[in-house]
């Protein structure tokens, strides 16, 4: 059986905010096809080390982007806010613009467009202001924007902490389709039961050092350094 193909690595990354170090040496590999939850309390450096690992951000140490296998072209790569930027257009246009910036031929525009819409269940709202949609509608248009760019890694930051339960619940169920459809996924959360859905790895975060990287069941089940088992609890004291 072939290894799984690495995608993206990391190797003693360090990333400085003046005088802040905000992640000390990480060594991580992605690996295609994985669902990689990162977690940790707040500062933990769950957002940086989604956004180093995205590109958006630089480092002292290695930062390695590799290319498909039987293609060579680098993956492509979205990301999901937490709070989606949308612009005072209509979804359409909202959607058509991540797709001229993402550099999609305008061929294939109209087409990604619909089936974009049609995969998050927003045919109905073309026309609509972007933003006279619902908190958990406006998430899916943002999955929408992600998903029409046909990318081959999605990281999202906290993607349904700002939604109501039922809302959580669709976009949950989005992002799950769109990895059993071949995405990997890199997502920082504090909500442990959506790591337990959706991950299939789980990173554990400390004051910007990586402490535990395991497979989710392992991660839940077996024995945990001694912040990470508190952090499971809730019982993590304030810093």
């Amino acid at each position: 059986m072939p290894a799984a193909e690495v995608l993206l690595t990391l190797d003693g990354a360090t990333v400085r905010f003046g005088a802040v170090t905000a992640l000390h040496g990480i060594r991580l590999q992605l690996h295609r096809g994985e669902r990689l939850a990162l977690v940790g309390a707040n500062g933990s450096g769950k957002t940086t080390l989604l956004r180093l690992l995205h590109g958006l951000l630089s480092c002292d140490g290695w930062r390695e982007v590799h290319a498909l296998r039987g293609t060579g072209r680098a993956p492509v790569a979205a990301m999901l806010f937490q709070r989606p930027f949308l612009l005072h257009l209509s979804v359409w246009w909202n959607l058509m613009l991540a797709l001229w910036l993402g550099g999609v031929p305008r061929a294939e525009r109209r087409a990604r467009g619909l089936d974009a819409l049609s995969r998050v269940g927003l045919q109905a709202t073309a026309d609509r202001p972007a933003r006279a949609l619902s908190g958990g509608q406006q998430q899916r248009l943002a999955l929408a924007r992600a998903w029409a760019l046909q990318p081959d890694i999605l990281f999202l930051d906290e993607p349904t902490a700002s939604l109501d339960p039922s809302a959580k619940r669709e976009v949950e169920a989005l992002i799950d389709d769109f990895a059993r459809s071949g995405m990997t996924l890199v997502m920082s959360t504090h909500n442990l039961g959506q790591v337990k859905r959706l991950a299939t790895r789980v990173v554990y975060l400390e004051v910007g050092r990586l402490v535990v990287d395991r497979p989710v069941d392992r991660f839940f089940n077996d024995e945990l350094p001694h912040e990470a088992a508190q952090f499971l609890k809730g019982e993590l004291p304030w810093t």
